[in-house]
């Protein structure tokens, strides 16, 4: 069994990069915390947001290409990402998003706890979910959000699939998920302790469409485990499944193997360790193109070729 403890972080796709961080440092509150190029295509940003120090569980990343097709979100993806906001502030956020130009739905109860879904310029599918669990987690000083009302980290992931039971059986028999609730199409999970950051959700939803990938839908998910020992032996479980898993890929920041579930949805499991001050003080974060070593020769090109975002 895997040694998890909760949701790492989501990589998604986007269009306009300036756009992209426009939205999310400004509408949503989080901290650019890393501006790094896809280690796999670095003619474009990898841009990463989170809490005030890029704690696993907070991170929301993005691979952006300016003029990308708008994909479809559906099943066969991680549909939705979910945050966790204080109980009681959901009037503030929707407040919140109808300045800034978004159109949150109405506010629904899920297992008892109030949401609100929306979407980012993208498309992107986003929740907040008013949890009435404990979170002590704290938000990211914002100069137009209190901490009774910020965002703490995510709350869940919802993953669309056609038919539940093969991903079930992954989240609970490799991955060490338990069932902790079922309602309207829906099965809640949740790893080691349990509570916000934690959770997956399975949505069966005969309504919605086949997704497709592009702008607006999310690349993968990742998985925390502690450190690269823990790392090892999921390796090693997921190899015995015959999975197809990865190798171990040094992402700088954390390290990661890659593998996918049986819809079809990527699954990554990253490590806690390095962090994101490995390159950058706590201070500074985000505020420079940090490159991975095999890329530095390339600076300048690179730093030519990507638009500015501020």
């Amino acid at each position: 069994m895997l040694d998890l403890t909760g949701l790492h972080h989501v990589t998604a796709i986007a269009g306009d990069p300036r756009r992209n961080v426009d939205f999310y440092t400004r509408a949503l509150g989080l901290r650019l915390i890393k501006r790094t190029v896809n280690f796999d295509d670095p003619s474009t940003y990898h841009l990463y947001y989170g809490d005030s120090v890029g704690t696993p569980g907070s991170v929301l990343t993005f691979f952006p290409w300016a003029g990308i097709r708008r994909g479809r979100p559906g099943t066969g993806q991680a549909y939705a990402t979910a945050f966790s906001v204080p109980a009681g502030s959901l009037n503030f956020w929707r407040a919140r998003l109808l300045a800034h130009g978004v159109s949150p739905g109405a506010i629904t109860t899920r297992f008892g706890d109030e949401v609100i879904s929306f979407t980012d310029p993208d498309g992107l599918v986003l929740e907040l979910v008013a949890s009435t669990e404990p979170d002590a987690r704290t938000a990211h000083a914002h100069p137009e959000i209190s901490t009774a009302h910020g965002i703490r980290g995510f709350h869940s992931v919802t993953l669309a699939v056609s038919e539940a039971t093969p991903t079930a059986a992954l989240l609970t028999h490799a991955m060490g998920y338990c069932t902790t609730a079922t309602a309207d199409h829906r099965t809640r999970f949740s790893v080691a302790t349990g509570g916000p950051g934690t959770y997956v959700d399975l949505l069966v939803d005969p309504k919605l469409p086949r997704g497709t990938s592009g702008a607006g839908t999310v690349h993968h998910i990742a998985f925390r485990t502690p450190d690269d020992t823990t790392q090892a032996r999921a390796l090693a479980s997921l190899q015995a499944l015959n999975l197809g898993v990865s190798p171990v890929m040094d992402r700088n920041y954390f390290h990661s193997i890659y593998y996918r579930e049986p819809a079809g949805i990527l699954f990554e499991i990253a490590t806690d360790n390095p962090g994101f001050t490995l390159d950058e003080p706590l201070a500074t974060l985000g505020t420079t193109l940090k490159l991975p070593a095999q890329y530095e020769s390339q600076r300048a090109a690179i730093e030519a070729h990507l638009p500015p975002l501020m």
